[in-house]
C-alpha cells in the first residue's frame, strides 16, 4: 500500500458559503499502479489529486502515505515530501519562460545543495534523453511546441526519481498525435515500475491505465 485515504471529505467556502466537493472518499493505491481518475467536469477529480499530492489538505478524513498519517504534516514538511517523493505534470506545463530547458528540468534539484551546476546540467540532459529532447537542453520554452513542452515537464517530474507522478489532464492542451506520444511515455515509465496517478477526461486514455477510478459528484463510484 502506497497511498490510502479513508472517509476523506473536502469543503470549500465560496463567498462565505460552504460547498462540499468530496464526500467520504475511500481509496487505496499500490506501488507500480497506473491509476486514471476520470469523471464529469466539476466532479472533484482535480481536488482529489491535489490532496493526494499534498498540495491541499482534506477537511476531514485520514490520508496515509507509505503507512504514515499526513494530517500532522506542517507546510514545510509537506513541501519537503513533495520535492523528494512526488513529481507533477500539469495541463499548462508550468515551465518558467525565463529559464532554459535544462534549468527548468533541473529546478527541483536546486533545493538539494549536493548538486553542483555541472551535475544539474548532466542530470537534466539524461532525463531529457528519456523523453527524446536531449538536443533541446539549451532552448527556451517558447522555442518548443506544446507537445515538446509537456515532455520537458515530464522530464522535470522524473529528475528527483519520485515515488509517484501526479498528472492533471496532461494532454488537455495537445492534439491527438502529441497526446498519444505523451501517453506512450507514461506507459513506458509505468512498465519500468513508476507509479502514476493521472486525472483525465479522455476516454481513450483510460486504456493505458492499470485501474480506472470514477469520481462523480464528489464520490468515488
Amino acid at each position: 500500500m502506497l497511498l490510502c485515504v479513508e472517509n476523506l471529505t473536502k469543503v470549500f467556502k465560496l463567498s462565505g458559503i460552504p460547498q462540499q466537493v468530496l464526500f467520504d472518499v475511500n481509496l487505496t493505491i499500490y506501488e507500480g499502479e497506473f491509476i486514471a481518475i476520470t469523471g464529469p467536469s466539476g466532479g472533484g477529480k482535480s481536488t482529489l489529486l491535489t490532496i493526494l499530492g499534498l498540495l491541499d489538505r482534506p477537511s476531514e478524513g485520514h490520508y496515509q502515505l507509505a503507512g504514515e498519517v499526513t494530517t500532522h504534516f506542517n507546510d514545510e514538511l509537506a513541501a519537503a515530501i513533495r520535492n523528494q517523493y512526488f513529481g507533477y505534470v500539469f495541463q499548462n506545463y508550468n515551465l518558467i519562460p525565463q529559464l532554459s530547458i535544462w534549468e527548468n528540468v533541473s529546478l527541483p534539484l536546486t533545493y538539494q545543495s549536493k548538486f553542483k551546476k555541472t551535475q544539474r546540467i548532466e542530470q537534466a540532459k539524461a532525463y531529457l534523453q528519456q523523453v527524446g529532447l536531449a538536443e533541446k537542453y539549451l532552448h527556451y520554452p517558447n522555442q518548443l511546441s506544446g507537445g515538446q513542452q509537456q515532455r520537458v515537464a515530464i522530464a522535470r517530474a522524473l529528475i528527483t526519481q519520485p515515488k509517484i507522478i501526479f498528472a492533471d489532464e496532461p494532454t488537455g492542451n495537445l492534439d491527438s498525435l502529441n497526446s498519444e506520444n505523451i501517453m506512450n511515455i507514461f506507459k513506458s515509465l509505468n512498465e519500468k515500475g513508476q507509479t502514476i496517478v493521472m486525472v483525465t477526461h479522455n476516454q481513450q486514455e483510460l486504456e493505458y491505465a492499470s485501474r480506472v477510478i470514477h469520481v462523480i459528484d464528489g464520490r468515488v463510484t
